[in-house]
């Protein structure tokens, strides 16, 4: 299977869950780059979207409003941090197959994305201060 079909076969896991919430999906390029053959596109509704690659996996995962933006591990840090969750993320993690990949993101939807997909923009301004103020600790200090 290609990236293009992978990537069809994991929207049709997100599609029924985000068009509750207007987003339309789009495929935003495909083809061979440096790294290999892939596959991208974008949730979007307005000035929000979610932007999905896929390389051999779901590897870059962003949520974007207006001008900001953030990855998936850092939108959900600050989410966890802001909004005092102590549940982990699923995604990204270890997984036999590229579709399970897509349910870990869509559980993590469910669990942390209220302020990307309902939330003020304000709410998700928050989260990108949030994220500047602490940055993920590097090196020695991650093992803290």
């Amino acid at each position: 299977m290609n990236p293009e079909e992978h990537l069809r076969m994991g929207i049709a896991e997100l599609e029924p869950f985000l068009i509750l919430y207007g987003f339309q999906f789009t495929q935003t390029a495909s083809g061979r780059g440096s790294g290999g053959y892939f596959a991208s596109g974008e949730y979007r509704r307005c000035d929000r979207f979610l932007e999905l690659h896929f390389r051999g996996s779901l590897g870059l995962v962003s949520y974007h409003v207006g001008s900001g933006s953030l990855g998936h591990e850092e939108y959900v840090r600050a989410v966890r941090a802001v909004d005092h969750i102590s549940e982990g993320n699923v995604y990204p993690g270890f997984f036999d197959d590229s579709i399970a990949e897509f349910r870990a993101l869509g559980e993590d939807l469910r669990h942390f994305g209220r302020r990307f997909l309902t939330g003020a923009d304000e709410q998700f301004r928050e989260l990108e201060s949030w994220v500047k103020e602490y940055p993920k600790p590097i090196g020695f200090a991650a093992l803290r």
